[in-house]
């Protein structure tokens, strides 16, 4: 098994007596169920359905004795810190909650093994509570394997504790693109996109069935009618890859971005709908003057181009 710190990734921490309601009328995943040692992916989104950020939630060790636990630790986007803090105290009113920045002293790691970044169904099992940390598995492809909140300057201890090569984020990213799962920032942009285009319906993101959360009428209109016409998808191309950005075309016809590649596996904002009917009278994709095909991932619940049972 490998691991890897991740540098684009902060921890805030969020606590007091209303934690988890707070949260829970927040966001779109089900806080109320959540337990020590396990995760829930999700995100906080604008009143109009586009992601702020994206993040996981785990919860700290459970109260004792009468004493208050230690509150719920958010895995987010470096990058987003500030402004999910911003916006988490902007909701928070008279909420018994403290929102805090964790993020000079923690980090987080992600543990894998390489062997399933085809999409393997299975993943490492979950450490539980570390000495070092809170462990948990990713939620999103059990293939992703563990995360773990750790002090970041003992990440060769945690990689140890669980039984991994510290290695560096690069071989992550790799493992990461190979199961054709995108990441904020770089495959999609905060704050223009919608949770189904980033494909956070298929990969446990979105509770459809927990009630009301900032953006959800917008999100469960999505659900409900089908509209979701842009997804981040997975692309393979031969060669050098493309830069992050590139334009990519479906016969001459732009259709979307090129966002993350490593060793020949890209990750596509496209709208499939237009490559679909581009394919279809004999087009073919190229990212600049790059081919491109597109890869259908086995979590993949939603109509694809080439698949007449959309499955």
């Amino acid at each position: 098994m490998k691991a890897a710190l991740l540098p684009d990734r902060g921890v805030i921490k969020v606590a007091g007596d209303d934690a988890r309601n707070f949260l829970h009328g927040l966001v779109t995943a089900d806080m109320l169920a959540l337990a020590p040692e396990a995760a829930r992916f999700c995100a906080l989104l604008t009143p109009q359905g586009k992601i702020i950020a994206d993040f996981f939630v785990t919860e700290g060790a459970p109260a004792r004795h009468g004493e208050p636990g230690s509150g719920f630790f958010l895995d987010a986007p470096r990058a987003q810190g500030a402004t999910l803090i911003e916006r988490l105290n902007l909701y928070k009113l008279r909420a018994k909650v403290t929102v805090e920045d964790m993020s000079a002293g923690l980090g987080v790691l992600a543990a894998w093994d390489e062997s399933l970044n085809g999409g393997g169904a299975r993943g490492p099992r979950p450490a539980g509570m570390m000495k070092l940390g809170l462990c948990f598995a990713d939620p999103r492809l059990p293939a992703l394997g563990l995360r773990a909140i750790i002090p970041a300057q003992r990440a060769a201890e945690a990689a140890a504790e669980l039984g991994a090569d510290l290695t560096d984020a690069r071989a992550y990213e790799a493992h990461r693109i190979a199961l054709g799962v995108p990441r904020g920032g770089v495959d999609f942009a905060y704050s223009d996109a919608f949770p189904h285009e980033t494909d956070m319906d298929q990969l446990g993101g979105v509770d459809f069935s927990k009630g009301c959360f900032v953006g959800q009428e917008v999100v469960s209109r999505m659900q409900h009618r089908g509209t979701a016409r842009t997804r981040a998808v997975p692309v393979r191309f031969d060669g050098t890859a493309p830069e992050s950005g590139t334009a990519i075309t479906a016969g001459g016809r732009p259709v979307g971005t090129l966002g993350s590649a490593d060793g020949g596996r890209g990750i596509a904002l496209l709208r499939l709908d237009r490559v679909g009917e581009a394919l279809a009278e004999g087009g073919t994709l190229a990212a600049g003057t790059v081919p491109v095909h597109l890869i259908k991932p086995d979590w993949a619940r939603f109509p694809f181009p080439g698949d007449k049972a959309g499955k």
